[in-house]
């Protein structure tokens, strides 16, 4: 997995940014800044299979656990023993499987665009399709299929530069890779019998316009996580920290000072 997109800001806590499917490091270019800035440490790589990590030809699965390992094996190379631990769509699917692997490493969770329940059939069919398609045309089909899903109208049509990203990180996406991956996430295990047992705070991120994992999913894990806070952000869809990106980092950034707060440390300036 790659590990070239660390900031080190010194010895204030670390946040570890786990990117959605089929992205990679680059969407969370403006939280990277922002956390930077604020003298956090920060952990965003490329997850196993996608954007610049390491590829195997012959892996067909890549399983969220297999991604969660990867990350505590990057974060032991890197002298990070704990972290708030964010994740968007896939990445909160691997901040699950972290959570429930290495419990004691995880200060904090950040679940954005994701949900608790494993696929139903339906869906993992529609995996499958899907499979086969980039298998077979590559990319490009699934690029434009998928971008208004995505993203909101408004983002669209205000924001192209936006949408432009997002569209060329699927496209460069290795379609092997981005298999593996996706057979991982139909594969994955059920997590809302985990929701109880999480006991640290859980900043709970959704779009109003997320058709992929609406609203209802955050607020299901929302009851079930006992210290959670739910944040709904408007004129957004899937993408929340690309699409408004200041109120997503102003969310962030609230859980982190909160952190300090409680630990008896001043806030990072």
């Amino acid at each position: 997995m790659s590990e070239a997109f660390y900031y080190d800001a010194g010895s204030a806590q670390s946040v570890v940014l786990l990117h959605g499917y089929p992205f990679d490091h680059s969407m969370w270019a403006e939280q990277i800044d922002l956390l930077g800035a604020h003298g956090y440490r920060v952990f965003a790589p490329d997850l196993p299979g996608l954007g610049g990590s390491l590829k195997q030809a012959d892996q067909t699965i890549i399983t969220m656990a297999d991604m969660a390992r990867a990350v505590a094996a990057s974060m032991d190379r890197l002298g990070v023993i704990d972290a708030t631990v964010c994740g968007l769509s896939m990445g909160g699917y691997v901040a699950f499987e972290f959570a429930h692997l290495f419990p004691l490493r995880v200060r904090s969770l950040v679940l954005a665009g994701t949900r608790a329940p494993a696929d139903n059939e339906l869906e993992k069919q529609a995996r499958a399709q899907q499979v086969a398609q980039m298998l077979a045309t590559g990319m490009g089909d699934i690029a434009d299929a998928t971008l208004a899903k995505l993203l909101a109208p408004r983002t669209l049509a205000e924001k192209p530069a936006v949408a432009a990203r997002v569209h060329e990180m699927i496209l460069r996406a290795d379609r092997v890779g981005t298999a593996a991956a996706q057979r991982g996430m139909a594969a994955r295990r059920d997590y809302s019998a985990d929701l109880p047992g999480i006991k640290v705070p859980v900043l709970i991120i959704v779009g109003r316009q997320d058709s992929i994992r609406p609203v209802a999913d955050a607020e299901f894990m929302h009851r079930g996580l006992s210290n959670s806070r739910l944040e709904i952000i408007e004129d957004a869809a899937h993408m929340t920290n690309m699409e408004q990106p200041e109120i997503f980092n102003r969310a962030l950034l609230t859980l982190l000072e909160a952190l300090d707060n409680t630990a008896g440390a001043s806030p990072p300036s």
